[in-house]
């Protein structure tokens, strides 16, 4: 398979732009002559090896900030977005995907915001029953996609929430008893904390100072319930500050994605950075054995080992994914080149679906993706358990996986020869070019379909090659 070439002149701009260098000042660092470097900028050429050696020698660059990314995640939505029915024509070359998302990441974001737009206002027409007679249809944004885009395109890692949280967590001292640290915080703060029979999992009254958690919740969720009641009440003025960069459209959004931030404290303050990635490489990504040393459950360990992406202290990039048992995608997030559809549910044939079928286990598996790239895929089935006799018990299963280079650091990789059988697995049947699968459920809109009455095989067409 030839090696893709590396296109990344938007982020070679970042990268001069942080250090404050001038082309020209630039360019003598690298070892390249001014119009060289221009052309690496513009995307003119691709950024050769000895300027990724460069960057890494001169700067100390991480040098996966070039290879994965906003770039990688804007055309597969793209494509996605494109394989729209309402595009009756054949759909742009993938070469002319990866140059709009590297030369004009703006317009392929508006084009984003554009499609989505459309497929709401397209919804809206489809349920004329809630719409007519309103005054508040104006077409805007859904929040919850606003703000799920929002952590997507930061990669899932927020910098200055995620380092405050690991300084919080440090001041537990060596025990890390972060629990103990937080009640002693809240009592300081004048907030009571009970644990008592509740609806919910956590009631907090901000007039009688009184926090109640759930006694029904495992240790896990009251140790995370805690620390977000702790993110909103001593983070808030950093939150805040981190909301108003980024600009949501409307106050649904900023309020939701308040929720999120405190959400991402607690998991960080649970599972401190450097800490948590040390013990993930001693014990090579064991999620059991590193949910008990942390006192977290095996979701939130699954998740936060795709957060690991701080720049010059990088984990192993996985992806993570989430889904309900009607095979929808709940949670995602990836810090791979495999990117989730927006829309719809994840491919039949990863074992994340027949991780419901054997509860307590972990399934693994070797997958191939229709761009070749192979990973290492581990799925598990997790359950929200019922609170009290007949209430009922949410279940879910999260697929954890990472590139097959890195498999050998994982414990999963145990006993698996990756010489064996990758499932070919896809993206969304929409978009995906597979013409033989056996479990595609629409053909792929960005290729012509022969129809032979004469003939049926798996499919009742046929997909052009």
């Amino acid at each position: 398979m030839a090696t893709q070439k590396l296109y990344a002149g938007v982020k070679l701009r970042e990268i001069r732009s942080r250090l404050s260098l001038t082309q020209k000042a630039f360019a003598e660092k690298l070892g390249v002559s001014l119009p060289y470097l221009n052309q690496m900028e513009n995307n003119h050429r691709p950024v050769s090896a000895a300027v990724v050696l460069a960057l890494a020698q001169e700067f100390g660059l991480d040098v996966t900030e070039l290879t994965v990314g906003e770039s990688e995640r804007l055309v597969t939505d793209m494509r996605e977005a494109l394989a729209d029915p309402v595009f009756t024509a054949s759909a742009p070359p993938l070469a002319d995907l990866r140059l709009a998302a590297s030369n004009a990441p703006a317009l392929a974001r508006a084009f984003l915001d554009l499609h989505r737009a459309y497929r709401q206002s397209h919804e809206r027409l489809a349920s004329l029953d809630e719409a007519l007679g309103r005054e508040d249809t104006g077409l805007r944004p859904s929040p919850w996609e606003e703000v799920r885009d929002f952590f997507h395109y930061c990669d899932n890692y927020i910098d200055a929430v995620d380092r405050a949280a690991e300084h919080f967590a440090s001041s537990a001292g060596p025990k890390r008893d972060v629990l103990k640290l937080a009640e002693d915080l809240l009592h300081r703060k004048g907030i009571s904390l009970h644990y008592a029979e509740l609806p919910g999992l956590r009631h907090y009254d901000p007039e009688t100072r009184r926090l109640t958690i759930s006694s029904r919740a495992q240790d896990g969720t009251r140790r995370f319930q805690l620390l977000f009641q702790l993110a909103l009440l001593t983070q808030n003025e950093l939150i805040e500050a981190t909301l108003d960069l980024a600009r949501f459209s409307t106050p649904e959004a900023r309020d939701i994605a308040k929720i999120g931030l405190a959400n991402y404290f607690a998991g960080a303050a649970l599972l401190p950075y450097r800490a948590f990635l040390e013990a993930a490489r001693e014990t090579r990504h064991d999620l059991a054995r590193l949910a008990d040393r942390f006192g977290a459950s095996i979701e939130q360990v699954a998740h936060r080992l795709s957060t690991l992406q701080r720049p010059g202290a990088k984990g192993i990039p996985f992806f993570f994914v989430r889904v309900d048992q009607a095979g929808t995608i709940t949670k995602r997030h990836s810090a791979t080149r495999l990117q989730f559809a927006r829309f719809g549910g994840a491919c039949p044939l990863w074992n994340v679906h027949q991780a419901f079928e054997t509860p307590g286990k972990f399934l693994r598996q070797f997958v191939e993706t229709p761009d070749g790239v192979r990973y290492l895929n581990i799925a598990c089935e997790v359950s929200k358990p019922a609170e009290a006799f007949l209430a009922p018990v949410r279940r879910y299963a999260i697929g954890l996986g990472c590139e097959v280079q890195h498999a050998a650091e994982l414990v999963y990789s145990d006993g698996l020869d990756p010489r064996g059988r990758f499932e070919p697995i896809g993206i969304s049947c929409r978009i995906c070019e597979r013409a033989h699968c056996h479990q595609r459920s629409v053909p792929p809109l960005e290729r012509r379909l022969r129809i032979n009455p004469h003939d049926r095989n798996l499919l009742p067409y046929e997909i052009a090659q």
